[in-house]
């Protein structure tokens, strides 16, 4: 690699801040980021994604406190500077209960180590003392729902949030949950190293007992009694697959069904009167798990109860507490589960749990002095093009009604754009920040969040809230609202101003991989079922509805055949819906791009072409090296394939692709035509 592309490529792997980036001096700027990253002894045909990215993997292995390490992570080291400037600049003077004082009290908190080790796992002693007092199963219950309140997820998972089929109305939901493990199937598989994570786990659920109190001979007792219980609860869980069909895990039910029907031993109705919730109906997800989870209640003793909850209390609040407590959920959580090998500095941990507890104060300096107007505006636009773009591909298609066609117009017609961040804040004022403790701030975070939520019941829905910070890397789209929302941040190139991306670049990387992928959503196996509205009903003719059934599955098996690790498989039908948006999102791509000026004059950059450039910017989006740890459980728990194939997958069903990058028959990148996927 020419020196240049290792400075600048340099700045990315650090996240240097713009005003500090080094130029090529003997050209007077920076080099092009899409080229000098290219591994030109990769072929195309064979691995787009490490032809496309593989000079900086090589470059720029993963840092010992990482379990993954790509643009991504860039980004969010970007992020953390100014965030630490931010937090550096809050007023110690400023007056009680105003932002400056949260922030400037969270932080300096956090950052003190000393007092943290001085308090030890005190901090959760109005919890564990709660806990200690339960004496029958009613009391148990009791306190399942209290804990709850405090930010501690047990045997159960509870949200206030729109109803599924009448978005205007704000509904209690009630779902499967209570897990220690990630997901389900954890506590089934057999491969090796999942084996190897539930022996972790039951050490792990050892040292957490042991840290609450119980002796050694104890501690390992109720470790194994912990996992049965828990493992009980697995078995009732639906797998991660079932869990994307929005029909099958929507029951409405009244509290005093839920009851009579369900559970006998949680009287619904006293509990969410407790949560001043008087709901006519609740939304159960998956009703034979609370069938069992009744079953569960009245077979586990109260001893075992209590130290199910001391668990996940401690579990909760480990990472903010004293030095024992963080080295254990370091080794399990990030260790095991995610293959780090050293602890973060805790000044980056304090921000990340900081965006956590007070995220959009921070959004509100962040937006300001970090995504000027311009940028906003740009991004905007784009999201319009795509928009343009997906009703020209819906008028195309050869598969679907006219009736379907005029409804899916009608939903992209109306689907809500929210673009860098809100245009009405968040109102911390009754969130208590203080300087007893870190854990303590955490603490009244989660219970004001949790207060925040239930005081929507009953509300006219606010369709103008965002779910994620403006600082966040990420984007979602919400079906209920049939909404995208994209923050600032997930569109920072690290390294380069938003005005140093040039067009191809932004249609591939922003464009594509985020703003398609996340209105393609609209119009996943799982958005799909949502009208306009968001309200979720059947609009599709039933010959259409099978018709895309039957595309869907081709991609389905596509998935399915690619095998990251040996023995692990991607899940198909898991992954489904993020595997449509990635391709719908490549798709429209390709469409919006073709009518912008950079396209139609064919000017290369870094010697390559608009249309190289495009889906470079796409793959460049992906560009992430994961250790095994992370991969495996991610095959496991998440609903998104794993970086690398999120670029060999879709890219190797689209045509334009090939002749962009000379693929050819036979080649691992090629598929047959009767073979590649034709949704969108």
């Amino acid at each position: 690699m020419p020196t240049a592309a290792l400075i600048l490529a340099a700045s990315i792997a650090v996240g240097g801040h713009p005003a500090h980036r080094t130029v090529d001096v003997h050209k007077g700027k920076k080099p092009d980021l899409l080229s000098i990253i290219i591994d030109k002894s990769v072929d195309p045909g064979v691995d787009f994604f490490s032809y496309s990215n593989g000079l900086w993997i090589k470059a720029y292995p993963i840092p010992p406190s990482e379990s993954s390490w790509g643009i991504g992570n860039a980004v969010i080291t970007e992020l953390r500077s100014k965030l630490l400037t931010v937090n550096q600049h809050a007023s110690k003077n400023a007056k009680p209960g105003s932002d400056d004082q949260k922030v400037h009290d969270f932080w300096t908190t956090g950052n003190d180590e000393a007092k943290a080790e001085r308090l030890g796992i005190t901090p959760l002693r109005p919890l564990f003392d709660r806990i200690d007092a339960i004496s029958t199963v009613q009391d148990a219950v009791d306190v399942s729902f209290w804990i709850q309140n405090q930010g501690v997820s047990s045997l159960f998972s509870f949200y206030v949030g729109q109803d599924e089929k009448s978005s205007d109305v704000m509904a209690v939901h009630v779902q499967q949950g209570g897990l220690g493990l990630p997901e389900r199937d954890f506590y089934f598989n057999s491969e090796a190293g999942v084996a190897k994570i539930r022996a972790e786990y039951l050490k792990h659920l050892e040292i957490l007992l042991k840290l609450a109190g119980d002796s050694d001979e104890t501690a390992t007792a109720k470790a194994t009694s912990i996992m049965n219980f828990e493992t009980s609860l697995a078995k009732a869980s639906r797998k991660l697959e079932d869990l994307r069909d929005p029909i099958a895990n929507y029951h409405k039910m009244t509290p005093d069904d839920v009851t009579s029907k369900l559970t006998p031993s949680i009287d619904w109705q006293k509990h969410l009167s407790d949560w001043h919730l008087n709901p006519s109906a609740v939304v159960v997800g998956q009703p034979e798990f609370f069938s069992s989870l009744e079953a569960l209640l009245k077979g586990t003793s109260i001893d075992l109860l209590k130290s199910y909850f001391r668990v996940r209390t401690l579990a909760a609040y480990s990472p903010y507490l004293n030095k024992s407590a963080v080295d254990e959920d370091f080794r399990f959580n990030h260790t095991v589960l995610s293959g780090q090998k050293t602890l973060k500095p805790r000044w980056k941990r304090v921000i990340d749990s900081e965006g956590e507890a007070i995220g959009f104060i921070l959004g509100r300096i962040f937006v300001r002095d970090y995504f000027p107007p311009a940028s906003k505006k740009r991004y905007a636009d784009i999201v319009e093009a795509f928009r343009q773009a997906y009703g020209r591909r819906i008028d195309k298609l050869d598969w679907m009604s006219p009736a379907t066609k005029a409804k899916a117009h009608l939903k992209l017609s109306i689907l809500h754009k929210k673009v860098g961040y809100p245009d009405k804040w968040k109102d911390y004022s009754k969130l208590e920040i203080g300087t007893e403790s870190y854990c303590q701030n955490m603490i009244n975070a989660s219970k004001w969040a949790f207060e925040d939520m239930l005081s929507k019941f009953g509300k006219p829905v606010d369709r103008n809230e965002w779910d994620m910070t403006p600082q966040t890397y990420n984007a979602y789209y919400n079906p209920s609202n049939n909404e995208i929302v994209l923050p600032a941040a997930s569109f920072a190139v690290p390294g380069l101003l938003d005005s140093e991306v040039d067009e191809a670049f932004a249609y591939g990387y922003a464009g594509a991989s985020t703003i398609g992928h996340e209105m393609t959503h609209g119009f996943d196996d799982e958005g799909r079922q949502y009208d306009g509205k968001g309200n979720l009903s059947e609009w599709w003719t039933k010959d259409d509805a099978k018709k895309f059934q039957n595309r869907a599955a081709v991609m389905i098996k596509q998935f399915n055949s690619y095998q990251p690790l040996p023995g692990l498989h991607i899940n198909g039908k898991a992954s489904l819906g993020e595997n449509i948006a990635d391709y719908g999102g490549i798709l429209l791509g390709i469409d919006a791009f073709k009518r912008t000026a950079s396209y139609k004059s064919g000017k290369k950059i870094g010697g390559l072409t608009p249309i190289q450039r495009f889906f470079l910017g796409y793959a460049i989006s992906w560009m992430t090296e994961e250790r095994p740890e992370v991969l495996r459980r991610q095959l496991l728990s998440d609903v998104h394939a794993p970086a690398k194939w999120r670029v060999l997958g879709p890219l190797s069903n689209i045509p334009e692709f090939y002749k962009a990058f000379h693929i050819k028959p036979g080649q691992p990148m090629w598929r047959p035509e009767n073979q590649r996927v034709r949704i969108w």
